[in-house]
Order: C-alpha cells, then sequence, then structure tokens
C-alpha cells in the first residue's frame, strides 16, 4: 500500500460521488387523458372516396345542365323576340362616311318605269326551308336599265339560307339567279372543263367528276372564277333578310371576304383601282337599317359591274347604285360559289345541283326549265 499524495491523474480515476436531494417530490398531473385518435380501415376510405367523387360529379352535371339551359334561352331569345327598327332609316354618320369615300354615282329610278321585280300569284315559288321567308320565287322579272330595256325573266338556279355562329342564327335567305340568255354559255363552260373531248352531255361518272369539281375548296375557285370572268353571263343575288338588320352589317361580311382575298392575291388585287372600287363599295351601303323581309338584289351584268336595289316598302325598288370594276361583284360571288368557307354551305350545294341539271341536256335545250 503506497502513501504517495493524490494527483490529479488518480483524482480523475476515483468514482463521482452522487448528490442525492434529501427531499424527493412527486409531481402529479390534473390534465385528463387525451383520447386516441380512431384508425380508419381501408374499407371506410374507399366509402368516403366514392362519396367525394359522386359529390363533384353531381356538380359537374349540375354546371352542364345549367350552362346548356342558359344557351338554349339565348337562342330562343335571339331568334323569337321581334327588335322593331329604328325610326330613323338614315344613319346619322352616313354624310361624313359619304364625304369622305370614292365618289359614287347613285342612279335614281325613274318615276314611270315599272318595278324590277315582279312577282305574281300564280308564278311558282320553291320553299327556302325557313317559316320566316317561306318561298323564293322561281322566275324574277328584272332590268337594269328599266327605262330603256324591258324586264327579262331570270331563272333561279339555286337558294340557301346564311348562318352565323355556332347557333345557326339565321340572317337572310339568299338565291342565285341566272339569265337565260347566259345558260347556254355556262353550259359550254362547264362541258369543255368537263369533257374536254367536245361532248353535248355528259355522262354520269363525268357528272359525279364535275360535282366533285366544284364542291373542292380548291378547284371550285379556279373554276368560278373562270366562269364570272366570262363576258356573257348575267346573273342576280337575291337577299331577304329573316331578322331585322342593317347595310353595315350586311358590308362588313363582304368588305372581310373582299379583304381576305385580296391579301391571298395581291397580284391581282393589290392595284390602286381595286381600292377605290371598295371605297366606292362601302360608300352604297352608308344607310340605316334593312327590316326583315325587305328584298336587296345584288345585280352582275356583261362587263361584271354591281349593281345594287333595295325594295324599302314604301317607295319600291330603288337602285342605291354601282361598282363598275368587275373584281368587287366576281368576289362576292366567289363567297357563295367558291372556296373552303362559303357564306352559306346550303346554297353552295343548291347551286350546284341547279348545275348539274344543266349538263345532262344539249346546249340551248335548258333555258326557262331551271328547278330548284
Amino acid at each position: 500500500m503506497s502513501f504517495l499524495p493524490l494527483t490529479s491523474r488518480t483524482l480523475r480515476t476515483l468514482p463521482k460521488r452522487q448528490c442525492l436531494s434529501p427531499f424527493r417530490t412527486t409531481t402529479r398531473t390534473l390534465t385528463s387523458k387525451s383520447p386516441s385518435t380512431p384508425q380508419l380501415d381501408p374499407i371506410s376510405l374507399h366509402r368516403l372516396e366514392a362519396t367525394r367523387r359522386a359529390y363533384y360529379k353531381r356538380r359537374t352535371l349540375y354546371s352542364a345542365s345549367g350552362f346548356l339551359v342558359g344557351m338554349a334561352c339565348i337562342w330562343v331569345t335571339a331568334t323569337s323576340i321581334e327588335i322593331p327598327p329604328p325610326s330613323k332609316l338614315d344613319s346619322s354618320r352616313s354624310s361624313n362616311s359619304l364625304s369622305s369615300s370614292s365618289p359614287v354615282t347613285i342612279l335614281p329610278p325613274s318615276s314611270s318605269s315599272p318595278p324590277t321585280t315582279k312577282e305574281t300569284e300564280d308564278e311558282e315559288h320553291i320553299p327556302t326551308g325557313t317559316s320566316t321567308i317561306p318561298s323564293f320565287p322561281k322566275t324574277l322579272h328584272f332590268s337594269d336599265t328599266p327605262s330603256t330595256h324591258p324586264n327579262e325573266p331570270y331563272q333561279l338556279l339555286g337558294l340557301g339560307i346564311r348562318t352565323v355562329s355556332f347557333l345557326h342564327i339565321q340572317v337572310y335567305v339568299l338565291g342565285l339567279y341566272i339569265s337565260p340568255s347566259s345558260i347556254p354559255t355556262l353550259q359550254t363552260s362547264l362541258l369543255q372543263l368537263a369533257a374536254p373531248n367536245g361532248a353535248s352531255t355528259l355522262v354520269a361518272n363525268e357528272k359525279d367528276a364535275l360535282k366533285a369539281m366544284l364542291l373542292d375548296p380548291a378547284r371550285s375557285e379556279e373554276i368560278w372564277s373562270a366562269i364570272l370572268k366570262n363576258p356573257e353571263i348575267k346573273s342576280i343575288v337575291r337577299i331577304v333578310p329573316t331578322r331585322n338588320t342593317d347595310f353595315h352589317h350586311l358590308r362588313d361580311a363582304w368588305v372581310r371576304s373582299l379583304t381576305a382575298r385580296a391579301q391571298k392575291n395581291r397580284e391581282e388585287f393589290g392595284d390602286e383601282a381595286f381600292g377605290k372600287a371598295m371605297g366606292e363599295f362601302k360608300a352604297l351601303f352608308n344607310r340605316g337599317s334593312v327590316p326583315k323581309g325587305r328584298e336587296l338584289l345584288l345585280s352582275r351584268d356583261e362587263s361584271g359591274k354591281l349593281g345594287v336595289w333595295y325594295e324599302d316598302g314604301v317607295n319600291g325598288s330603288q337602285r342605291l347604285g354601282e361598282v363598275r370594276d368587275e373584281r368587287i361583284s366576281r368576289g362576292i360571288w366567289l363567297g357563295y360559289l367558291a372556296g373552303a368557307n362559303v357564306s352559306s354551305e346550303e346554297a353552295r350545294r343548291s347551286v350546284v345541283e341547279g348545275v348539274m341539271r344543266f349538263v345532262e341536256r344539249p346546249v340551248g335545250s335548258v333555258e326557262g326549265m331551271v328547278t330548284v
């Protein structure tokens, strides 16, 4: 046993003495024990998920039903309620617009001249498919210069309804009429296209091929452009609104079509003369309202000159003016007959069906025999 003094190393090796508190206090909490959260089994979770899905499915169904009912109410309101025409027929901005546009010749009708159109009780009428304008006359008696030339009976080639928006709201009924003297020229042009070997009529497969070309977006543009450039074809587009509208709305649709056509073919429509003709065309329609059932005629003579006639129900049919540049009338006619998006697909197909009756008979044998 060593009696050497304790060093720091030996002190570290000694066990530490624990200091015990002389008093031991016991603390008891007075809070109640919280209940444990119940655990959901998989079956309960599946039922909750199915209930949640059914809830959102019902919400979707109710929302879709409300949307459809609302759109149906809008359609019924737009097609059933008649809006009375304004008391002032001429627009307040017409004078300013006319002064700023290119000059246009306005030819008032002669007081002694007969009306440009004549529909007698015994004339045959063709149903249009709408109760607002139930029928169109099969024959339209018209003369662009009634003071010097007598009325000529134009034959109905086809008709249809112009609609807008996905609701197919009807705007007007249009019919394409052709002069009987122009029918042989139209026949010859179609026969030369479908049967270049000089046939006087077409057989079944040739007629089907011609019909397909007239309905094709690209080929129809070429065919009708060539036909309308022929200086011997006279035709009329007759328009009768199915609801109250105005000249500006009618004009804007034609202007958009002409502008789109000019942008696609700047080589033909990009000159200054066409821009001036567009100004004259716009000035013709700087007017007021067009009530439901009133007649608007767009005539195209041998030179392609566009004439505009309007029957206001008071003064009879009046000549509003003309545009001599044939590209204006040709562009409007092509908007109904050719391309991918025509103004009335129903009218185009009706015209094509009328044209197909021409090629079933020899040239010159179908004058006055057009049926729709």
